[in-house]
């Protein structure tokens, strides 16, 4: 068994496809209408049959207080593994990125937190194992 589909809520799936495309750098893989919303996934350029990102609608009731949560409390909707967290912090904050986290170190593991603008944070992450 292996992950297929993991996914992110955003507010906006066209802003969201956007980001996670242009500035994050990953590839859109499916987008198929369904109804007033999009099947839209995303995978790294790296592993384009890899895991896929599902871009998902942020339309459930249940949604939002979940997301305002988890933002209040600094909480990332997803992790992303990086070569380098600040490399990366520094690129991504040069394209304006807003980060709520820079980039730490604890113990074998450096990661920074983002705002992906659709109302998420993510991490990005690097671990030295």
């Amino acid at each position: 068994m292996r992950i297929h589909i993991t996914s992110v809520f955003v507010d906006d799936q066209e802003k969201a496809r956007r980001f996670y495309t242009d500035v994050l750098g990953f590839v859109k893989k499916h987008d198929v209408p369904v109804g007033t919303d999009r099947w839209l996934t995303v995978v790294s350029p790296e592993d384009p049959e890899g895991t896929e990102l599902l871009l998902e609608p942020s339309g459930h009731p249940a949604v939002q207080p979940y997301k305002t949560a988890l933002v209040q409390d600094g909480i990332p909707a997803a992790s992303f593994a990086v070569d380098d967290v600040r490399a990366e912090f520094e690129r991504l904050r040069g394209l304006g990125v807003r980060f709520t986290q820079e980039p730490v170190e604890m113990g074998p593991i450096t990661s920074a937190v983002l705002d992906d603008t659709c109302g998420n944070l993510i991490q990005i992450v690097h671990s030295k194992s």
